[in-house]
């Protein structure tokens, strides 16, 4: 599967719209969209260049599969930057809005208090509310340019319905403005401020900007497991160089190099261990709580734990070839396939925003013909657009895969694609083999005997151990050291003690 990443897309229809031009492009067999991460996967022979072609014909920016690698490590940087000026134009829409409300509600309605200089200044009251309601399409203008711009390029987007709702409130509430101008009479202006729809024309906007801003931080908080993943790999490595040891960042490890992995640190690439005796828990990778005992020839992983011995191996796989980085990719792209389910609301995502307008215009339509004003018909067909956005169908699916993924990488569990997670939903029964035991990954002492089987004697054969164990990495000899500290039990510290690979301790 070649990979990229899509730029530009608001909503489904967007990614549906991709998808469409993609799947178009002489060569691809099949091809998926993520809205959330902008991930796209696509599966047959067609050219990069073609694939990229088509994307930007539809509007849209791409990246290619190698940008698309750098980009994907940088997504909690990106989540970040697009949550702020997120943060920043809700924050200056609500103080608008407020003003604006308080006008147009407050004073027009429930005759609120104004400053004497308003009050009876009908016309001045009108362009205020204009010049609020414009200050709030000026800051989110990017509703208008995403909006108007599918509309050219004849497909309509989610932002479309909400730049039509609003700049048809807005329109139709200038022309009223002006009808207001050419009246003298104050009686006859006042009437007027109540056909006047300003403040829905802003509301619009910083209601789907509320909506977007939620999106963003569920986009934020649903990669955080895959973010822990990346933050396993150790950022540098010691390498053995002439009989000196260096420390270098692990970009700079190759293939062949010799490193060595003192006690408590973590493994930097996969390697063959050359010398050396150990036990290393790779329990990040495989699970298994208990630590694995390693020797020349064993195998080690990267990001996991070296708990005793030191070790000098040789790589065998770096970068993006490592056994964490292979973890790393497959949970990534599993976001960028598409579930069953999720195929039913493209589908619906697809029609949905052409047939949201068709409906508006009908609304508009029927009330004209009932002989209701132009004001009443043009309300009720901006309801109809603006109460379909934004496109919860769907948003909802491709949140709840990156929820499931992320979850399941959280807790140890990895699905190779959404297909898997959406069946893992009618599992009704487990079986497990015997290293397949669940528990909580944490050793702990289940029982102690000895031979006067006597409280005294328990506690001093106790205070013994945790002497030996004290010092120790190993998961068996912290759990005789945190019952010692749960029964209170005080115990000295041992001198020259050995540790014994997969034997024990003296």
């Amino acid at each position: 599967m070649q990979k990229y990443t899509v730029t530009g897309m608001t909503c489904a229809a967007c990614s549906a719209r991709v998808e469409k031009a993609v799947r178009g492009v002489e060569g691809v067999a099949d091809c998926s969209v993520n809205l959330l991460t902008g991930a796209m996967g696509v599966e047959g022979s067609a050219a990069e260049a073609d694939v990229i072609a088509a994307v930007r014909a539809a509007g849209y920016g791409i990246a290619s599969a190698a940008s698309a690698t750098s980009a994907r490590k940088e997504v909690p940087k990106k989540e970040e930057s697009e949550l702020r000026p997120l943060l920043l134009r809700l924050a200056f829409s609500l103080a608008f809005l407020l003003v604006l409300m308080y006008l147009s509600m407050g004073y027009s309605m429930w005759g609120w208090p104004l400053p004497p200089a308003l009050a009876n200044n009908q016309i001045a009251i009108a362009a205020l509310q204009m010049l609020l309601s414009l200050a709030v399409m000026v800051i989110n203008q990017r509703f208008f340019i995403s909006g108007f711009t599918a509309l050219l390029r004849r497909a309509p987007n989610m932002d479309t319905l909400v730049a039509l709702g609003s700049a048809a409130a807005f329109v139709y509430s200038t022309c009223i403005f002006f009808v207001m101008t050419a009246q003298a009479e104050t009686a006859a202006a006042a009437h007027y401020l109540h056909d006047l729809y300003f403040e829905s024309a802003a509301m619009i906007l910083a209601l789907i900007t509320v909506g977007k801003m939620l999106e963003a931080r569920a986009k934020g908080k649903t990669t955080d497991a895959l973010r822990a993943l990346m933050r396993l790999a150790p950022q540098t490595a010691t390498l053995l160089r002439d009989g000196q040891e260096t420390t270098v960042p692990i970009a700079e490890v190759r293939v062949g190099d010799v490193f060595v992995v003192r006690p408590g640190e973590n493994v930097p690439v996969d390697g063959i261990v050359l010398s050396g005796e150990s036990a290393v828990n790779e329990a990040v990778l495989t699970g298994e709580s208990i630590p694995v005992d390693k020797s020349a020839g064993s195998a080690v992983s990267a990001a996991t734990t070296n708990l005793s011995g030191y070790l000098q191996c040789r790589a065998s796989r770096v970068g993006e070839d490592t056994t964490l980085s292979q973890i790393i990719r497959m949970v990534s792209d599993a976001t960028a396939t598409k579930a069953p389910i999720a195929k039913i609301a493209d589908r619906v995502s697809a029609v949905f925003v052409p047939t949201v307008l068709i409906l508006a215009a009908i609304t508009a339509a029927v009330w004209l013909i009932a002989s209701r004003d132009v004001g009443f018909a043009l309300a009720r067909a901006i309801s109809v657009l603006v109460i379909s956005c934004p496109c919860s169908l769907g948003l909802a699916t491709p949140v709840a895969i990156m929820v499931g993924n992320g979850m399941g990488a959280k807790n140890g569990i990895l699905f190779k694609t959404a297909a898997a997670l959406e069946e893992a939903g009618r599992v009704s029964t487990v079986v497990l083999d015997k290293t397949g035991t669940v528990t909580e990954g944490d050793l702990a002492v289940g029982e102690v005997e000895t031979l006067a089987n006597t409280e005294e004697a328990e506690e001093k054969m106790l205070s013994l151990v945790a002497a030996i164990c004290a010092g120790s990495l190993h998961p068996a000899s912290k759990a005789v050291v945190a019952l010692c500290r749960e029964r209170g039990i005080v115990y000295a510290t041992a001198e020259d003690v050995k540790e014994h690979i997969g034997r024990g301790m003296e």
